[in-house]
């Protein structure tokens, strides 16, 4: 198995412990659970850099990649919805976004081509990866003697997690419109 496909099962493997310790209680388990959240994200940008820098790009990490990236953070969102901190539609509009344009594109593979990703897909990936960092985040600021928006968590938070669906279907829609025209599909 190649170093980058290695990532991502690492990835892959931090989830159900993101998961259990957003389930414990206390600030060392939320703070925890943002810390393997962020270590989880950053192994996402890690095992592509190395993937296309070592020539390590393959079918498995193909699977695997998208697989790991959309499980994290359904992760996050699903346990937002579970606390009231994120609407159910909010989340459906991401997971429709992200089950479209994926089945897209693993339709595309196995025709041999290749949709290439999108600036408004990085922008939603890193709205994504940062609005769930500040929720995580935000309800440990006290902790440290910032008070100032604690009071107002829930509705800061669904405000972001309806950011990110915007964010997240704009992408999608772009891709729809933009991005899987015949010229940007590649043999």
């Amino acid at each position: 198995m190649s170093t980058a496909n290695i990532i991502t099962v690492i990835r892959l493997a931090l989830i159900p412990f993101f998961v259990l310790f957003m389930e414990l209680d206390g600030s060392w388990a939320l703070f925890t659970a943002a810390c393997i959240f962020a270590l989880a994200s950053i192994t996402d940008h890690l095992d592509g850099y190395i993937a296309r820098k070592y020539n390590q790009i393959t079918d498995l990490g193909k699977i695997l990649d998208p697989l790991a990236d959309k499980l994290l953070v359904f992760a996050a969102f699903v346990l937002f919805v579970a606390d009231g901190l994120m609407h159910p539609l909010a989340i459906l509009i991401i997971l429709a976004r992200e089950l479209t344009i994926t089945s897209i594109r693993v339709v595309a593979a196995s025709n041999g081509r290749v949709v290439g990703a999108a600036f408004s897909g990085k922008l939603k990936t890193v709205v994504q990866i940062a609005v769930i960092l500040i929720v995580l985040i935000l309800p440990l600021l006290p902790e440290i003697g910032i008070d100032v928006l604690t009071e107002h968590y829930v509705l800061i938070a669904n405000i972001l997690c309806w950011l990110t669906a915007a964010v997240t279907l704009w992408s999608g829609i772009d891709y729809c419109l933009h991005g899987l025209s015949l010229k940007n599909l590649k043999k």
